[in-house]
């Protein structure tokens, strides 16, 4: 049975990304699949990695739980919407927490490799954008998904990374968003 992590990334509730995210784990239960869910703004967590990487903060217990529930994954799901180019804050602070050297990847001593240690698992990055898909990729070549996809998750390990990008949401009819919703739903069945 497929082992499932929906990590929901906007910091409104009532935002189309939550309804992206309920779809996707529609269809994933349909596939018979395990599904847990991550729900980044109802976390407890400071988002500020205020030391880097030179000394380690203590990790909330909601972060702790969120690590589990990565580590028991198979397939991580990312739903955000794009803003200015790239994550929402609570999202970059919630990967800049978590995403730790000794958790998701380790520096090798007197080199500049690193181990890969989330190796095994797979990933989708669902985007709402309030613009085309295309032109977000050929005007502004998907920062976005360059920063979770290339720069986080393949360099954790995490290979395939499927991206499907929603948009133009800003005056989308709700035909359209029920097009959307019922495309997302099939993804959580062939995922």
């Amino acid at each position: 049975m497929k082992k499932i992590l929906i990590i929901n990334g906007h910091p409104n509730k009532e935002s189309f990304n939550s309804a992206l995210a309920e779809a996707y784990k529609k269809g994933a239960f349909a596939s018979g699949a395990e599904v847990k869910e991550i729900v980044i703004r109802d976390l407890l967590f400071n988002p500020n990695l205020q030391f880097g990487y030179h000394k380690r903060t203590e990790l909330e217990p909601d972060l702790l739980d969120s690590w589990e529930k990565i580590k028991w994954a198979d397939h991580l799901v990312w739903v955000h919407p794009v803003w200015w180019g790239g994550l929402p804050a609570i999202t970059k602070g919630f990967i800049d927490r978590l995403f730790l050297p000794g958790f998701t990847f380790q520096y090798r001593e007197h080199s500049v490799w690193w181990d890969k240690l989330l190796k095994g698992k797979t990933a989708h990055i669902i985007s709402t954008l309030d613009q085309p898909g295309w032109y977000y990729r050929f005007a502004f070549v998907r920062p976005s998904v360059n920063q979770l996809k290339k720069s986080t998750l393949e360099f954790c390990g995490v290979k395939p990374v499927k991206v499907t990008l929603i948009g133009p949401i800003k005056n989308a009819t709700d035909s359209l968003r029920m097009d959307w919703l019922k495309k997302i739903e099939k993804l959580g069945i062939t995922d």
